[in-house]
């Protein structure tokens, strides 16, 4: 693979990667992983989040309430959070970690292999995020298509739908993994460091008749 084509690689794993962070920070802690319209009151939205619960009325006017007990939450709101933290907090290591190892950034820079390993690590603190961020999210949709399609709840009692948080947090996720699968290409590609192209020159052969000549001729010597 050609410097550019690895640099560029890194640049954009990178922003692929950082991208997915900020979007999976965004997930954590808007109150939008689920929306309900009340048919009694369509004035009304309720939306939940994994901290809490939001009513928006139709004048503007938003009303929020954090969920009482942690143990009370169903099992995939508890799950969730705490996937979620991990996420952010393996999202900020694998930047850390992969800033070093990219090419053109001064720390390490005699040291090429650290570089390398500072690179895989972040890769794969990227990946890991990405695999913590799509679980919960996807789990949390699936118990909310269950729901939804319940035949033992009676039709008129109002069902909860797909928040934005959810869309977000799948591209999240998405972003998150393809950042460190890329990152991880390129350092792959890097390999270890070569060898010197041009071996030591050999001592200068001896003078005719096996003795080498003496220092005052040394420069007579061809």
């Amino acid at each position: 693979m050609t410097g550019g084509w690895r640099v560029g690689a890194q640049a954009g794993g990178m922003l692929l990667a950082l991208l997915g962070w900020v979007s999976s920070c965004v997930t954590t802690f808007v109150p939008l992983w689920k929306n309900l319209n009340l048919d009694l009151n369509e004035l009304e939205v309720w939306s939940m989040g994994l901290w809490q619960v939001c009513i928006a009325r139709e004048e503007g006017a938003v009303e929020c309430r954090a969920h009482g007990s942690f143990l009370a939450l169903p099992p995939e709101l508890r799950v969730s959070r705490l996937l979620m933290c991990l996420s952010n907090g393996l999202g900020l290591l694998g930047g850390l970690l992969a800033a070093p190892g990219l090419e053109g950034w001064r720390a390490c820079e005699g040291k090429p292999e650290l570089k390398r390993r500072l690179l895989l690590a972040g890769a794969a603190a990227f990946g890991a995020a990405g695999m913590a961020t799509l679980a919960p999210v996807s789990w949390v949709a699936y118990n909310t298509v269950l729901d939804f399609w319940d035949d033992t709840v009676p039709d008129i009692v109002p069902r909860w739908e797909f928040g934005e948080a959810t869309f977000l947090g799948w591209f999240a996720g998405a972003f998150l993994a393809a950042g460190g699968l890329l990152l991880a290409c390129s350092a792959r590609s890097a390999g270890p460091p070569t060898a010197a192209a041009c071996p030591p020159q050999p001592p200068a052969r001896a003078a005719a008749g096996g003795h080498p000549p003496h220092p005052k001729n040394a420069d007579l010597v061809i």
